[in-house]
């Protein structure tokens, strides 16, 4: 009773499972939320593990200007910020099926797909 390793086409040869990482990102907290929560529930819905929402920490870029232009008058200043709000979610899934998890993102929201081997 020898164990023979099979070979590489003995198995079924179904679609290639890879590690794809999906990075989100808004300024809008509420739809970004919204997008990240369906794309979990579809993923979920075709049977894939996900990993994820992870939350990174917000970017904030802040700007401060003086209020008059020319320099006269008291010194009056105006600060303006833009937060900047960013989601990560693994999955493991062929690239077919992602494709059609990833189809309806709302506005303002930006979508990176970045796939590992």
């Amino acid at each position: 009773m020898s164990y023979n390793k099979p070979e590489k086409g003995e198995f079924g040869d179904g679609p290639k499972i890879h590690r794809i990482r999906i990075t989100l990102t808004s300024r809008k907290v509420q739809s970004l939320e919204k997008v990240t929560a369906d794309l979990i529930e579809r993923a979920k819905s075709k049977s894939l593990r996900v990993k994820g929402p992870v939350r990174l920490p917000t970017k904030v870029l802040k700007v401060t200007t003086r209020k008059t232009p020319c320099g006269e008058g008291s010194k009056t200043w105006d600060c303006f910020e833009m937060r900047i709000h960013k989601r990560l979610i693994d999955l493991n899934a062929p690239t077919e099926v992602v494709k059609q998890i990833i189809i309806n993102i709302e506005a303002g929201v930006e979508v990176e797909v970045t796939i590992a081997a």
